[in-house]
């Protein structure tokens, strides 16, 4: 199934709209036809035609013409891996990753928000691997995250609200914080603490503890959490690893200093 990208604003233009047809074709992961993006789409049918044909012509989409499938293309991968050297933050913490994979034996997350979701840039599994929705590359709810919570209470006013308003609220889990409201009082006892924890929110089974990644200035620059399940592992001894979490959450962000930092 191919996932419905909400049409771009007006001002966005033709590259939004293309950006969006993008979005739509990336995220299925895996080779689509134009009918399923179609389906899936909100622009008329010679509209989408013509962006899907012009992103194949600039390398951003690869037709498979006995198929009669779209994928991304490599003029995209060579302007990812470009992004992910200059822009994510997993080459400055993966030496600090190794080094608390090892010290806990749990799994971590490394995290960047993305227009209020969360980006999961790298990962270490656990010494007994368990299964979860996470993965590096993969998109999150902010809202029902322990990571994502973690960055969202950090973010200055506006970009908090900002960050609010684009949550779906759909409840994953009987424990799910499905509103705003509830949001907004989570994310003011996080601040407070320092400190997030996913209460099996997203997935039933999983929880995590969670912290921010923060300049010297108090600027956002990523989150990391320690995530197990209830079967081997309870959020009072997830918390128990706290001072271990800030210290590499620190550890990262001093490494991270001299970083040029998206905005």
């Amino acid at each position: 199934m191919v996932k419905t990208v909400p049409q771009t604003r007006d001002s966005d233009g033709t590259v939004g709209k293309a950006l969006a047809v993008l979005d739509q074709i990336a995220e299925a992961g895996r080779p689509v036809r134009f009918g399923e993006v179609l389906a899936a789409s909100d622009h008329p049918k010679a509209t989408l035609y013509r962006l899907v044909q012009t992103l194949t012509k600039q390398g951003m989409l690869a037709y498979d013409e006995v198929h009669q499938t779209y994928t991304p293309g490599l003029r995209l991968v060579r302007l990812a891996h470009a992004a992910w050297r200059q822009s994510a933050l997993a080459p400055v913490a993966r030496p600090f990753l190794d080094q608390l994979s090892a010290d806990i034996g749990e799994t971590i997350h490394l995290a960047q928000l993305d227009r209020g979701q969360v980006l999961y840039v790298d990962k270490r599994n656990a010494a007994s691997p368990i299964e979860m929705f996470s993965q590096a590359g993969k998109i999150g709810p902010g809202y029902c995250t322990g990571v994502g919570k973690a960055m969202i209470a950090f973010l200055p006013s506006e970009a908090q609200e900002d960050a609010i308003r684009r949550q779906a609220f759909f409840a994953h889990t009987s424990f799910t914080l499905a509103t705003a409201d509830a949001l907004r009082a989570e994310l003011a006892d996080i601040r407070a603490a320092g400190v997030a924890f996913d209460r099996e929110e997203h997935e039933p089974g999983i929880i995590c503890v969670a912290v921010p990644i923060l300049s010297k200035a108090g600027k956002v620059m990523g989150g990391l959490s320690i995530t197990s399940s209830v079967q081997r592992q309870s959020l009072e001894g997830l918390d128990a690893l706290r001072p271990a979490l800030l210290k590499t959450a620190e550890d990262i962000a001093a490494a991270a200093e001299t970083w040029q930092f998206p905005s």
